[in-house]
């Protein structure tokens, strides 16, 4: 008896913006880019576009897949460092998008970790209450919140949103296992943003430069592949499994780089860990349940499979969450 995932959806932007697209843009090329991060493409909002609208999106796809309709959320989160607005919530947004009026909504402000953060929340809302539905939502327009002339840091970054229903279930097998989330203030000036959103209409003229993510991009290598790593560990010792009893990685989709160093030291074959960092960069709060939907909507989810999730962001922030589909 526990906690699983019911549904799960996306929502990606139309535009695609290439490592071509930003040789015009700023001092890079395709090569420099892909043999750097693995990134080839990303994905940015159209003009106007609110990160709570894809957000929206994304939870619609979760709800019809769980075959739930708003009305029975009960709790709705979402996890975003880029809201147009710092009040209301970005949640509290995507409740009056989807009608989700039963719902009580706040946003969780834990970058690229914020997804896991949630889920962790959400399942011990259901302990609570097995009646309980929770829509938990990654979601980020971050093309809003680049310096677009910093070659290190806009090269990086897109757009997009995923979601998950998840609800209670009689069968002990098929639940969350175990999670390790963890958080450091002390290393917060290796990767923030200061001061509020901005509108900043012109994805290419930077309106502030205090909105823009600021980066150590070395510094935050070494401390996402260890931090990773310890989460992973702390959370297979916990439920007495080891990395080959996970049939699936879905690691948060940073770059290839950290990727590759974190599959080297957990000793985990690439055919288990899901990689989409390629096609979309890294979309913050919303890569893993991209990636989990993409996943899933591809059949490699079956019943009783052992499926890890990992994340690093800013804060520091990271975390591991282990289930059994």
């Amino acid at each position: 008896m526990g906690t699983v995932v019911l549904g799960t959806g996306s929502c990606l932007p139309s535009r695609v913006l290439s490592n071509v697209d930003l040789e015009q843009i700023v001092d890079t090329s395709d090569e420099w880019i892909r043999t750097r991060t693995g990134i080839e493409n990303r994905r940015i909002g159209g003009p106007g576009e609110k990160t709570y609208q894809i957000a929206a999106r994304a939870a619609s796809e979760a709800l019809s897949m769980a075959g739930v309709t708003a009305a029975d959320i009960s709790l709705l989160i979402v996890g975003t460092i880029s809201s147009h607005m710092l009040m209301p919530s970005c949640a509290c947004f995507v409740q009056q998008e989807i009608g989700a009026d039963n719902a009580f909504a706040y946003d969780v402000n834990a970058a690229c970790s914020g997804f896991l953060y949630g889920l962790d929340i959400a399942d011990k809302h259901i302990r609570a209450d097995r009646q309980a539905k929770v829509l938990v939502i990654g979601a980020e327009a971050l093309s809003s919140r680049l310096n677009w002339q910093d070659r290190n840091t806009c090269i990086l970054f897109g757009d997009g949103a995923g979601a998950a229903v998840l609800g209670h279930v009689e069968d002990e097998r098929r639940r969350i296992l175990g999670t390790n989330h963890r958080s450091d203030g002390r290393l917060w000036q290796l990767l923030y943003m200061h001061q509020s959103p901005s509108t900043n209409p012109d994805l290419l003229v930077p309106d502030n430069p205090g909105v823009h993510i600021i980066m150590e991009g070395r510094e935050v290598f070494k401390h996402a592949v260890k931090a990773m790593e310890d989460a992973v560990d702390g959370v297979l010792r916990a439920t007495g499994m080891s990395i080959w009893d996970i049939d699936l990685l879905i690691p948060h989709q940073a770059n290839i780089r950290i990727l590759k160093k974190l599959m080297e030291r957990l000793d985990i074959p690439e055919e288990k860990v899901i990689l989409n960092v390629m096609h979309y960069g890294n979309t913050s709060a919303a890569s893993i349940p991209i990636a989990l939907d993409e996943t899933n909507r591809a059949g490699l989810l079956q019943p009783g499979k052992t499926v890890l999730f990992c994340s690093f962001g800013g804060g520091f922030t990271w975390g591991a969450t282990l289930l059994r589909w």
